[in-house]
């Protein structure tokens, strides 16, 4: 993809604005994006991987004579592969599978402000459709059916009602 704005080089940096619910793209190479002044949040000498990781798992205190919770405070280590929090918090690497429930209180609220949950809720990859997507299809339905109930919609809700039968019918026969 050419740039945008030259014509002429490659476009390495791909800006999307959503401006009063307006979007625009744009395809700029590096020279044309710092001329733009678009590269400058990535210019900054503070800018790094570490401090953006460091601002997301110790935010700024809340106020004077706030500290931090105590699970910040308290250096642990991973009973598995030894790993101490404080090298997790400067590599923003875990070091095994097991540091995800020794290092739980600690990562609970990093991974909600992160992802707004503790729960993955993310797309189904196509390829693992299977018994999968129907468990997860149920689970929406199954949300959208109290949605339907607390409204009073019963004809919608007996509909959803149905169709959950159906998946559920699906699981079974798959099982």
């Amino acid at each position: 993809m050419i740039c945008d704005e030259c014509k002429k080089r490659p476009a390495n940096v791909h800006l999307t604005k959503i401006i009063n619910g307006h979007k625009t793209e744009m395809h700029l190479c590096e020279e044309c994006a710092r001329a733009k002044g678009e590269l400058d949040f990535f210019g900054a000498p503070e800018f790094s991987f570490h401090n953006l990781l460091a601002g997301l798992i110790h935010p700024e205190p809340m106020g004077i004579g706030m500290t931090m919770p105590s699970p910040y405070r308290t250096p642990r280590k991973c009973e598995t592969c030894g790993l101490d929090y404080t090298d997790f918090t400067q590599s923003g690497f875990l070091g095994c599978s097991n540091c995800y429930a020794d290092f739980h209180q600690q990562l609970e609220p990093l991974l909600r402000r992160i992802h707004g949950s503790t729960r993955h809720v993310g797309k189904v990859p196509g390829r693992t459709s299977g018994t999968l997507k129907i468990r997860k299809d149920i689970e929406s339905l199954r949300a959208e059916l109290q949605k339907c109930i607390a409204r009073e919609e019963y004809e919608k809700a007996a509909e959803i009602r149905d169709r959950i039968h159906e998946l559920e019918g699906k699981l079974n026969e798959s099982a």
